[in-house]
């Protein structure tokens, strides 16, 4: 199977103490974990006002650590300065929206208005208890209107890759995992947001194998408390072999850096000297979806996909080993913690994409053969 292995510049002293690098250094404030955040600070867009709004909604998870209705007061605060925020920025959210999906955002707009003024109500009547579903709710609302932002894909993929299956802008897709051996859990569909804004070529290529059900029937093949991986077919091939071209489909390593507008292809980011940089889809959250590798051979991707269980003194986030050497796609972003439950064996009954098919460009899985 592909590696997923620490860097052979890491030694064994490193790994048992390992030392803060300069980027951890330069990290001001706690990394975001949430999957939803990571995705929506991810979108190619650059509007403050709505991010303003986005901000504080997202905070009210820091104060609902608060213990008991204590924690209501801080939240009552967030609420009044994201309301605040969408009046005072309204006009500037508007003006922001892609002008085929004007409409769309402004009804979605008005939907979290009227949510603010309900969190507001479940604050005054001092329910604890709604305020988390009605807090996703509305940032929902907020990543509905960030995407209604992007006016179509943002950048020209590189011609050498052009024509392999593209996904040009974001999908959905479920998976149903069936679970062996366990009493507590027979089944679990695990809702994935595939980015192909910032990973178009390896987001493309997963939506393009799931359509050819390349993954049901397929065993969970490694579980081991650090990540679960998948897609090694059965046979002597590591990756999907094309019946096309009876040949291995490998895609190139793909990594987006924060504040460029394409992503780096062929090289990890450590090879390139970008020491500092930050990955636009970092490994922050307990789910975060990434294509396995080996481990010298940065295009050597192909079918095999893993998913990150949890942080580790090699993987803290913001400043782990796997970021700019693996490139992520996509975040679990509904039951990600259930991932820790499955085992080796395991069956992936199915995955469908449930939303987004229609910015798959260039799918093979229409080609006969």
């Amino acid at each position: 199977m592909p590696a997923l292995e620490v860097p052979s510049h890491v030694n064994a002293n490193a790994m048992m103490n390992p030392a803060l690098s300069d980027v951890s250094v330069l990290i001001s404030g706690p990394p975001i974990k949430d999957p939803g955040a990571l995705l929506r600070y991810a979108l190619p867009i650059d509007n403050k006002a709505i991010r303003e709004v986005q901000k504080p909604l997202e905070d009210i998870t820091e104060s609902l650590k608060i213990a008991g209705v204590k924690a209501l007061d801080s939240v009552e605060r967030n609420v009044r300065q994201a309301s605040r925020a969408l009046k005072q920025g309204r006009t500037m959210i508007v003006s922001g929206l892609a002008k085929s999906k004007v409409d769309h955002g402004v009804d979605l707009l008005n939907k979290l208005e009227v949510g603010m003024d309900a969190l507001q109500q479940v604050v005054e009547n001092r329910n604890r208890d709604a305020v988390a579903p009605l807090q996703k709710e509305l940032l929902n609302y907020v990543g509905g209107v960030e995407e209604d932002m992007v006016d179509g894909f943002p950048y020209e993929v590189p011609e050498e890759y052009k024509d392999m299956p593209l996904l040009k802008g974001r999908a959905a897709v479920d998976m149903k995992v069936r679970v062996k051996d366990n009493p507590n859990l027979v089944d679990c569909t695990f809702r994935i947001v595939l980015d192909g804004y910032n990973a178009p070529v390896t987001a493309g290529n997963f939506v393009d194998l799931v359509e050819r059900h390349f993954y049901d029937g397929m065993e969970i093949q490694r579980a081991d408390g650090f990540v679960v991986q998948t897609g090694d077919p059965e046979g002597p091939a590591e990756g999907f072999i094309d019946p096309s071209t009876e040949k291995t489909r490998t895609i190139p390593l793909e990594i987006m850096v924060d504040g460029e507008k394409t992503p780096v292809y062929g090289a990890t980011l450590e090879e390139l000297g970008l020491y500092k940089a930050q990955t636009k889809l970092p490994f922050n959250a307990f789910g975060t979806m990434a294509m396995a590798r080996e481990e010298f051979e940065n295009n050597s991707a192909s079918s095999q996909v893993f998913w990150l269980l949890k942080e580790s003194e090699l993987t803290p986030s913001n400043a782990n080993i796997l970021d700019g050497r693996y490139a992520v796609f996509g975040y679990i972003t509904e039951n990600e913690d259930y991932l820790a439950d499955l085992k080796v064996g395991d069956v992936i009954e199915s995955v469908q994409v449930v939303s987004g098919l229609e910015n798959l460009v260039n799918p093979s899985y229409k080609i006969a053969g």
